[in-house]
């Protein structure tokens, strides 16, 4: 087998990846890549990071055993609480690393894409901690079913610019807040919050969510027969796989069955990388649907397309009914509220517990990527 989830060779994972931008953004991304590498390999760098994950961000995170689920479903469930990250959710590892770099590239503002609001969240906490000016572009329809989040990102300081083209969706807020980028390359850098997009996006948030995977790992007192996590572009889970990716554990990612890029899409490009994408008859990117505004996105990053292509990862889908009986069910049984994201990964464990997908005995290891405050209304509205 293949090395798999180390630095890629030119940006590329396998026949994935890659760098498909205006030729305005190349200066800026190989600079990035640049700044990047130095500050990885920088201690101070790091140490500045690990010490805002541990006093600020309150990582570790636990691993909480699901005791109550696993006895019901014959299932030994571990679930990596990344929903009790300051902001609530996984987004936070990634805009402290992405700032901090900012920072040190001498930058004064960012700019950020978000669907359902909680990489926003987390930028703009960000931003705020460390002095910088944050601009998050939010699709008009994700605003709407989002309010909470869009009262925090305010109230943080940000500026949430509404998005109109198009679905209205995470998508579209991509391509705005990637145009925003062209417009002003020398003094804003976009933080973008998912394992997409050209390089080193890809490759320099896992690494930022890395920590997830590796953390799972020391706390788990074995390897897991299977690791779990939901997938839109896919940052949770390209974090934790990170930290399986060389041990015999199988790796599931799962995604939202109007949104399945893996299953359902081909290869193409969309935000500047070749992956996996929903297209219509013409080749043009088609539209996701999904419950959840963080999945609701017609690609997945290019190294969750590689590890399918090679085989070192599977990619499943649910579909919005299990989705939202799986938040009530988990919520039942072990209090925990999780966000609909989240629950796409406990969707696909309830549904195949017992099964040949996931024989009885088995023990899995889920990361719960946020918490569900954000989606009450939502869930009230299906009640």
């Amino acid at each position: 087998m293949p090395t798999l989830m180390t630095e890629p060779a030119a940006g590329r994972f396998g026949g994935f990846g890659g760098r498909f931008v205006p030729e305005s953004l190349v200066p800026a991304c190989d600079a990035l890549a640049a700044a990047f590498s130095g500050a990885w390999a920088d201690p101070a760098f790091r140490a500045e990071l690990n010490d805002l994950l541990a006093v600020y961000a309150g990582r570790p995170t636990p691993l909480t055993p699901a005791r109550n689920l696993s006895a019901a479903l014959g299932v030994e469930l571990l679930l990596k609480r990344e929903d009790l990250a300051h902001t609530g959710s996984h987004k936070i590892n990634n805009v402290l690393g992405q700032t901090l770099l900012a920072r040190r590239m001498g930058k004064r503002r960012i700019l950020a894409e978000t669907g359902a609001g909680q990489h926003g969240v987390a930028a703009a906490t960000a931003a705020a901690l460390l002095g910088l000016e944050a601009t998050i572009f939010m699709g008009e329809r994700d605003i709407e079913r989002q309010q909470l989040n869009v009262l925090r990102m305010s109230t943080l300081g940000a500026t949430v610019v509404p998005v109109t083209t198009g679905s209205r969706t995470l998508k579209d807020a991509t391509n705005e807040a990637m145009r925003a980028w062209v417009a002003d390359v020398d003094d804003a850098h976009f933080l973008l919050g998912s394992v997409g997009g050209p390089h080193p996006y890809p490759w320099m948030v896992r690494e930022l969510q890395r920590v997830i995977g590796d953390e799972a790992r020391s706390q788990s007192p074995y390897v897991p027969d299977v690791v779990v996590a939901c997938v839109g572009g896919g940052s949770n889970a390209a974090g934790t796989f990170a930290g399986f990716v060389d041990t015999a554990a199988r790796l599931v990612g799962v995604e939202a069955a109007g949104g399945a890029a893996m299953s359902s899409g081909r290869a193409g490009v969309v935000h500047g990388a070749r992956s996996m994408v929903l297209q219509d008859a013409d080749g043009q990117v088609a539209e996701a649907e999904s419950i959840a505004a963080g999945l609701d996105y017609p690609g997945i990053g290019p190294e969750h397309a590689h590890l399918g292509a090679t085989g070192r990862a599977e990619y499943h889908s649910v579909k919005d009914d299990e989705v939202v009986a799986a938040v009530r069910r988990l919520a039942r049984a072990e209090g925990i509220i999780c966000a609909l994201e989240s629950a796409h990964a406990v969707a696909w464990v309830l549904r195949e517990a017992g099964g040949p997908l996931l024989p009885t005995g088995s023990r899995v290891l889920l990361t719960l990527s946020g918490r569900g405050d954000k989606d009450m209304a939502t869930l009230g509205a299906v009640a």
